[in-house]
């Protein structure tokens, strides 16, 4: 194989995998808005310049916790997507962990716990 055809093979490759990793990274965000949605976190979007600023000031498609005013707040900021803010409190938080967690069905499993 030549110089030219190795360099243009392995590029391609590169090309294919970085498209495959964004189609997954997508996937997973739009799973982690609709959880977040069905956990009951309020979907703000940033429809004004100042929230537009806060918004391109979070970190991405990434959960943070805060205390605001003694209690925790949980945001998630999708400057991509919808262009909004995911908040929620820590009964949202707990209801997207519950929803986010692999559901096993135990009773297939028998055992002396039933």
């Amino acid at each position: 194989m030549s110089a030219a055809r190795l360099v243009a093979s392995i590029a391609l490759s590169a090309a294919v995998m970085l498209t495959g990793c964004a189609a997954i990274q997508r996937s997973e965000m739009r799973s982690t808005e609709q959880l977040l949605a069905a956990a009951g976190f309020e979907m703000r979007p940033a429809d004004t310049a100042e929230r537009q600023r806060h918004l391109a000031a979070r970190p991405p498609y990434r959960l943070e916790k805060h205390t605001e005013d003694g209690r925790v707040v949980y945001t998630y900021a999708d400057p991509g997507g919808c262009h909004c803010l995911y908040l929620g409190g820590s009964k949202e938080y707990a209801e997207f962990q519950r929803l986010k967690a692999p559901q096993v069905d135990w009773d297939i499993w028998g055992g002396p716990w039933r």
